[in-house]
């Protein structure tokens, strides 16, 4: 009996998230064609930089390579780097930049901020001084190369749809066999918490972004009190989303996910099992707001959702119990049904959809470690810096 209860609840939880979260895994959210505005307003590209030497030269590279048709100023804020980020990205632009390019050092981190956000607070007073006329501020990361027309194709669908916040989720890097196993599964679970469709639906309250392409009405930034408002945030930029989104007024936002037309690539190799790790375990205790109740119950649903259904299933032969292993094959269909999408947006051959469970037991224990370096004060551990909160 307590089998088939547990392979029902499997079921109806995976029947609900296919034909009720808002269609999370069709990955139908793409940025289309908008018309060219009348006048092309002023973009100032913020990028803050700590140890990228690897990645941020080809990612300045890809920016003075843009077709932007309006003034484009592009600042990077070398934020306390200990490799040669900031020399690798001035060789890069060249001596004489295509676009006006300036490199902006970092500040001592205040208490109460992180240091990406203080990044970007340090590259908006620089915008204000360098970029004064800018009606648009792209936040961007120092490993996201853009398509060269990527930036005129967001503004002019900005522009066009009267967007505050435009976003785009970026490829990542899926190779090898850590890259492969777990970074569409972080795709997808992203996709599932934050749905693309209710994001981009201005009457429901969902808000959420993509923190490595971020454009951003500059107006918008400071009517919600700018960086300042969201500066201990972890999980800044689906913060600085629901800050734009929720208001007041309330505003139109939209997060679409890259492809051929909005070409967007993170540099980031994820190949070693430790980058992703730390990718996730750096704010997955903060998405649980920092609860111990959130995280048993996460991890019980997690192993309710995720690892019942296969293990039912492949134990049938065990248990004897034809409706718990029948409804827990159903489960798993569901689950990698839904799942196959994502594998495919990827790159990757469609039987790595039947991998779910495993990737989904490894974000369970990623999910633990999170919680114990918090515990220990060492919570949101990134590029050498710790944000221990209260």
């Amino acid at each position: 009996m307590a089998l088939t209860l547990v392979a029902a609840a499997a079921l109806a939880a995976w029947l609900w998230l296919a034909l009720f979260r808002h269609g999370f895994w069709r990955l139908g959210e793409r940025l289309t064609p908008a018309p060219a505005p009348a006048r092309w307003p002023e973009v100032a590209v913020l990028i803050p930089a700590r140890n990228e030497a690897a990645q941020v030269g080809a990612v300045v590279e890809a920016h003075m390579a843009s077709s932007y048709p309006g003034r484009m100023t592009v600042i990077l804020v070398d934020d306390g780097s200990e490799d040669e980020t900031a020399e690798v990205a001035r060789a890069a632009a060249g001596p004489t930049p295509a676009r006006p390019f300036h490199i902006v050092p970092g500040r001592p981190l205040p208490p109460g901020w992180t240091g990406k956000l203080w990044a970007l607070e340090t590259a908006v007073e620089a915008a204000g001084r360098l970029a004064p006329g800018a009606r648009w501020l792209l936040l961007t990361d120092a490993d996201i190369a853009h398509g060269p027309a990527l930036l005129e194709r967001l503004v002019a669908k900005a522009e066009a749809d009267g967007l505050a916040l435009l976003s785009v989720m970026a490829r990542l890097d899926c190779r090898g066999p850590w890259g492969g196993l777990l970074v569409p599964a972080f795709l997808y679970f992203f996709l599932k918490l934050y749905p693309f469709a209710a994001i981009n639906d201005p009457l429901r309250r969902v808000a959420g972004a993509a923190g490595g392409v971020v454009l951003l009405r500059r107006e918008v930034l400071g009517d919600i009190g700018g960086f300042a408002a969201l500066r201990g945030a972890l999980i800044d930029d689906c913060t600085l989303a629901a800050l734009v989104k929720a208001g007041p007024p309330r505003r139109r936002i939209a997060l679409v996910l890259a492809d051929g037309f909005a070409q967007a690539e993170s540099l980031r190799d994820n190949r070693p099992f430790a980058s992703v790790r730390d990718m996730v375990a750096r704010t997955a205790f903060a998405q649980l707001r920092h609860s111990p109740l959130l995280l048993l119950g996460t991890l019980v649903g997690l192993g309710l959702v995720y690892l019942a259904p296969p293990l039912l299933w492949l134990a049938w032969p065990l248990h004897g119990h034809a409706l718990a292993g029948a409804m827990a094959g159903l489960a798993w269909l569901v689950m990698t049904l839904t799942y196959l999408p994502m594998v495919r947006h990827c790159g990757l051959p469609g039987a790595v959809a039947l991998t779910l469970p495993v990737a989904a037991a490894c974000y369970a224990g990623f999910t633990g470690v999170s919680a114990l370096r918090h515990w220990r004060g060492r919570g949101g551990q990134w590029k050498g810096r710790s944000y221990p909160s209260a």
